[in-house]
């Protein structure tokens, strides 16, 4: 093999994976923060989850892509096993049809689509039409590309040492092992599928031998999942495990039915003198015969998953985002990543703002029994949310600054506020508590209606967090809701320092009582202020207000 030869295989396989990559960047941009409610609606049922594998897989060429965003909705708790099983399947559908448009001869018109992507992407202003001229860019640059590389290989026709080569391939095992071994290495199975139909095309490898290699390259493109799935939890290896299932079962049946049937024979009755429509037909059927075998079993492959890795004694924990900040930039691109990244920024959100709640309970509750044992935990819940502050604001600039979405970058920064006002009632929480020393060193002790109005203050103020948290479907209800609220904790706090004026000009206060009840009335209209902060916020994310 010349140089000339090397180069131009090599410079076609790049472009065929970037534009693979560009169509997959245009799809994540296109629907990627909206992944999760596409999934959660539609793989329930498993044809339908089939379905929508084999449709998101068709889009993008790649059931790698397809596999790695399942593996990582898995390992974020957005998707199940059983789901999973489903979208897997019908990514091994959907990766057949570049080899169908291959032995169509869409290549003849790809310098059409790279034009109108591109020159969407360069012309328009529309950001949603950007996305789509990516896609449409990427199909054609990947066609382009796998010209290139049939271009480059027409002179191996001539070439009697990797004739050979290619004739050895007729040993079952041997075929197996090459296309599982090239496949593994480009990590891309319709790569390498269309560089076999231009071998075989060139006459370089006769059908008989190209099924071997076909059925091995079904199984080279799990190692593309098997390496995302390392550092993932359990749940994430069982469904690389699932996918390997498939293909290697797939791989046996076929393997045997060649041996003991004149299948190779069938197909290439089918269209006699067309190589390559006679590997993307048997692409099809061997992926398509396998779902139907094994659509069936989806469920007991789940189980049998869950039988070859059980689960370890410790119990798993969720990925932190610190852990998550130091991958962002490996996994950022992957298809699924910004569904993964909100789900996870937003959980991690959530419970910042149940600590913060949790504090602010546990506060006001120390003021009323002047309890100083509960500073300390008060303090330690506090630290906590100012380390969850800071990897959460780290994990946001990094998307920030990665994220070119217009819509998800201002639903992340809808977040950055949100933690921000979480952080100031843990804050203020912290505050009140501390008020339990000053309490004590200065033997303040509230009259009766005082502490009834902390008690009031406590429970408006657990009532407004806990509608937070049950915000599910938000409206514009609930935000009124919210802000009524506000408005009473406002009122409550105007009308509290009004009577303890009253109730110190009567010498029922103390002047250091006064102050103390002053500052804690501070602090609680402050805490109002942020639920209502967070509150907006929330609403402009989920209500486009």
């Amino acid at each position: 093999m010349n140089a000339s030869i090397l180069l131009g295989l090599l410079g076609g396989l790049a472009l065929f994976l970037y534009g693979m990559q560009m169509m997959s960047n245009g799809l994540e941009a296109a629907a990627g923060n909206r992944m999760k409610q596409i999934l959660e609606k539609l793989t329930a049922n498993r044809v339908l989850g089939v379905l929508v594998g084999a449709a998101i897989t068709a889009v993008i060429q790649s059931s790698s892509a397809t596999t790695v965003m399942t593996v990582g909705f898995v390992n974020s708790g957005m998707m199940t096993l059983q789901q999973a099983v489903w979208i897997i399947m019908g990514a091994n559908i959907g990766t057949t049809i570049t080899g169908q448009l291959i032995a169509l001869d869409v290549g003849v018109i790809a310098p059409l689509f790279a034009f109108f992507g591109v020159a969407m992407v360069v012309f328009l202003k529309s950001p949603k039409l950007h996305h789509i001229g990516k896609i449409l860019a990427g199909l054609g640059i990947l066609f382009i590309g796998m010209d290139i590389m049939g271009s480059s290989m027409e002179p191996l026709r001539e070439s009697e040492a990797f004739i050979a080569l290619m004739t050895r391939f007729t040993n079952p095992l041997l075929g197996i092992l090459a296309g599982a071994v090239f496949t593994a290495i480009i990590q891309s199975s319709s790569a390498s599928v269309g560089i076999l139909q231009t071998l075989a095309a060139a006459g370089l490898i006769p059908f008989s031998s190209a099924v071997y290699v076909l059925f091995g390259q079904n199984i080279g493109t799990c190692v593309t999942a098997v390496l995302a799935s390392v550092g993932t939890n359990r749940n994430a290896k069982r469904t690389t495990a699932i996918h390997l299932f498939f293909n290697i079962i797939g791989t046996i049946l076929f393997t045997i039915l060649c041996q003991l049937l004149p299948l190779a024979d069938w197909i290439t009755a089918i269209t006699p003198n067309e190589t390559a429509a006679q590997i993307a037909n048997m692409h099809t059927l061997f992926n398509i015969a396998t779902t139907l075998l094994l659509l069936p079993l989806g469920t007991w492959m789940a189980k049998l998953a869950m039988i070859l890795l059980p689960e370890h004694k410790e119990s798993y924990a969720a990925p932190s985002l610190a852990t998550l900040t130091e991958e962002y930039g490996r996994n950022r691109t992957s298809l699924g990543a910004s569904a993964i990244h909100m789900d996870l920024l937003h959980a991690e959100i959530q419970r910042m703002i149940t600590l913060a709640g949790e504090n602010t309970k546990r506060s006001f509750q120390a003021i009323l029994d002047a309890d100083d044992s509960a500073l300390q935990s008060v303090e330690e819940t506090e630290s906590t949310i100012d380390t969850l502050n800071k990897e959460i604001s780290q994990y946001i600039a990094k998307i920030l600054v990665n994220n070119h979405n217009g819509e998800n970058i201002a639903d992340i920064e809808e977040y950055f506020l949100i933690t921000g006002n979480a952080e100031r009632i843990g804050d203020h929480a912290l505050n009140i508590a501390g008020y339990v020393e000053t309490i004590h060193r200065k033997s303040i002790a509230f009259s009766e209606k005082a502490r009834a109005e902390l008690i009031e203050m406590q429970t408006i103020t657990e009532r407004a967090l806990d509608k937070i948290f049950r915000r599910n479907p938000e409206t514009t209800e609930w935000l009124s809701a919210i802000a009524a609220m506000e408005q009473q904790m406002d009122d409550m706090t105007r009308n509290y320092r009004e009577r303890h004026l009253e109730r110190m000009r009567s010498g029922h206060c103390s002047a250091e009582a006064c102050i103390l009840y002053s500052e804690l009335l501070t602090d609680f209209e402050r805490i109002g202020d942020h639920i209502l902060n967070i509150a907006q916020a929330y609403a402009k994310i989920h209500l486009a207000i």
